[in-house]
C-alpha cells in the first residue's frame, strides 16, 4: 500500500474511533507503534488538525473533514459491479439500495471519466424471482433480529420437511445462495438453498447466539 494511502486510511480510522491509542492504531493496521508516530507527524506536518491525549489517545479538531473521495477507474468499475451484482442478487430493500446508490455515484462522477467507464460486466436477475428476492429478505431481517423461522423445504433428492431453524448467515455460492443455520430438530448445523424453500415463517420470538451456535462457529465446521 502506498504511504499516501495509508496516511488516508490512518485520518479515516482516527475519525471514525477517535480517541483511539496509538497502539490500538497499529494493530488496526498492521504496523508498528513507532510508524505510527512517524505518520502522525507527517500528517500534522501536512496541515491536518490531529492532537493526542495523554493517555486517551488522537483526535482531530470537531471541524475538520476529509476532502471528496477521489476513485480510479478500476476502484469504480469494481464498486459499480458490486452494485450491480447486490441489485441483481440480494433481497428487495438492498436491492434498492444499491440502485440509489449507483445513481448516486454516477451522479457526481466528472462526464470523461463516465465516458470513459466500460460498462460491459452485466449481473443478470432473471434467474432470481421476485419470490426469492422476498425470501431472501425475509431470512436476512429474521438473522438481524435473532428471530427463529419455520421452514418447509423440499431437498435436492425431492423429500419434503418442515423444520424450526436458527438463521446465522446467507451464503453466495455463484449461483445459488444458501442458508447457514442451526436445525432445532437435528440439533446441528445445517445449510438449506433459498431456492428449495417453499414456504417460510418467520417467528415472534428470539433465539440466543452462543459459544456452539454461531455463524463462526457454523463456518469453522466447513473447513473440516
Amino acid at each position: 500500500m502506498r504511504k499516501a494511502d495509508r496516511l488516508f486510511q490512518l485520518t479515516n480510522l482516527i475519525r471514525a474511533k477517535q480517541p483511539i491509542t496509538a497502539d490500538k492504531i497499529a494493530s488496526e493496521l498492521d504496523v508498528s507503534v513507532r510508524t505510527i508516530y512517524r505518520y502522525i507527524d507527517d500528517l500534522s506536518a501536512s496541515g491536518i488538525p490531529i492532537y493526542g491525549i495523554t493517555g486517551i489517545g488522537y483526535q482531530l479538531d470537531k471541524d475538520f473533514e476529509l476532502p471528496p473521495l477521489n476513485l480510479s477507474e478500476k476502484e469504480l468499475e469494481s464498486l459499480l459491479l458490486g452494485m450491480k451484482m447486490v441489485t441483481a442478487w440480494s433481497g428487495i430493500e438492498l436491492s434498492g439500495a444499491a440502485k440509489s446508490l449507483t445513481a448516486k455515484i454516477q451522479a457526481v462522477l466528472p462526464k470523461d471519466m463516465i465516458d470513459d467507464y466500460s460498462d460491459v460486466v452485466f449481473a443478470p436477475d432473471f434467474v432470481h424471482n421476485k419470490q426469492q428476492k422476498t425470501l431472501w429478505e425475509d431470512i436476512h431481517h429474521a438473522i438481524k433480529k435473532l428471530n427463529p423461522i419455520n421452514i418447509h423445504y423440499i431437498s435436492l433428492d425431492e423429500v419434503n420437511s418442515k423444520r424450526v431453524l436458527y438463521p446465522l448467515g446467507l451464503v453466495y455460492w455463484g449461483s445459488k445462495w444458501t442458508l447457514a443455520a442451526w436445525c432445532t430438530k437435528r440439533q446441528d448445523f445445517r445449510s438449506f438453498r433459498i431456492d428449495r424453500i417453499l414456504e417460510l415463517d418467520v417467528l415472534e420470538c428470539d433465539f440466543e447466539l452462543t459459544e456452539k451456535v454461531n455463524l463462526h462457529a457454523f463456518l469453522a465446521t466447513t473447513k473440516k
